[in-house]
């Protein structure tokens, strides 16, 4: 009656809006995208598409079947990854690095639950360090990395975008105030970085935005960092992800747009090809909108 290659073209084409733009997302020119339209159309015999001013919309035929086509896309999908899993006899561990404080937030999304579910001869092990691991050197296999790629040996994909506000415990407003501005900054108690920390673009950013800075404390770990802003000891930036979901912190300054960077699931050409970290690699992509509501918050 139809073949699934005429489905994705549809579901392009919902997705994206146009026809030009569902075609560069597939990789084949428009004048296919709208032959192999009006191919699904006149099989089932049915419009499932209607131009407007502002693109390509669905019909309400349209609109009724899309779920069921979007059904047979997982489906197809499923199969695909089966397939390989049990062409590759798929075993084996994928070593991801991360920040520490993401890895519950990662788990929560239920991501690694799904990968072991489809793939149950790999595993996911958390390689966890605020220092960018060398993948080239076998330190890991997959990153997730909040900043610009600095290695552009490695290849991937931005998965959000990392946001950062200033934050003190609600004793420490209680007891010394709290700023109203970056420059107010500068009369408070605040917390540095160092070790590790102190290339971070935070430790790079504080001396510039408060030249006058008075640093009570350093950590080398933005998991130290929370815990000196949570003890009251000063006021620090954090990840919106980490300051709002403490009861006890008061994001006292709104996020900093110098300090916005984006996360990025990062991993070397050579891995990408192996079927375990390929296998990986898929199911993050598939999950994508989960981490971006677990990293963004």
């Amino acid at each position: 009656m139809f073949d699934w290659e005429d489905l994705r073209h549809l579901i392009a084409v919902s997705r994206q809006g146009s026809t030009l733009a569902a075609a560069k997302t597939l990789g084949v020119n428009q004048s296919t995208v709208h032959r192999r339209l009006l191919e699904l159309e006149k099989a089932i015999g049915l419009t499932l598409m209607k131009r407007h001013p502002s693109g390509y919309r669905l019909t309400e035929l349209g609109e009724a079947l899309i779920d069921h086509v979007l059904a047979v896309e997982t489906a197809v999908h499923t199969l695909e990854q089966q397939i390989r899993a049990l062409k590759h006899d798929l075993k084996g561990v994928v070593r991801l690095t991360c920040p520490e404080p993401t890895v519950p937030r990662i788990v929560a999304t239920g991501l690694l639950d799904r990968f072991h579910e489809r793939y149950p001869g790999l595993q996911v092990e958390f390689v966890t360090s605020d220092r960018y691991l060398d993948l080239s050197k076998g330190e890991a296999d997959v990153a997730f990395r909040s900043g610009e790629p600095v290695d552009d040996t490695l290849v991937g994909r931005k998965i959000c975008d990392s946001i950062w506000a200033i934050y003190a415990s609600k004793s420490y407003v209680q007891q010394r105030g709290r700023p109203t501005s970056i420059a107010d900054l500068a009369d408070h108690a605040l917390l540095g970085f160092d070790g590790i920390m102190e290339n971070h673009r935070v430790a790079k950013w504080l001396p510039v935005a408060v030249p006058n800075a008075r640093i009570v404390s350093r950590n080398n770990s933005m998991l130290g960092t929370l815990s000196a802003v949570k003890a009251g000891v000063g006021i620090a930036p954090l990840p919106t992800t980490l300051g709002d979901a403490e009861d006890v912190l008061i994001q006292v300054l709104p996020p900093v747009e110098e300090l916005t960077r984006s996360w990025y699931l990062l991993t070397a050409p050579d891995l990408r090809r192996t079927p375990r970290v390929a296998a990986f690699v898929d199911q993050v992509l598939e999950d994508v909108p989960a981490l971006q509501k677990a990293l963004i918050g």
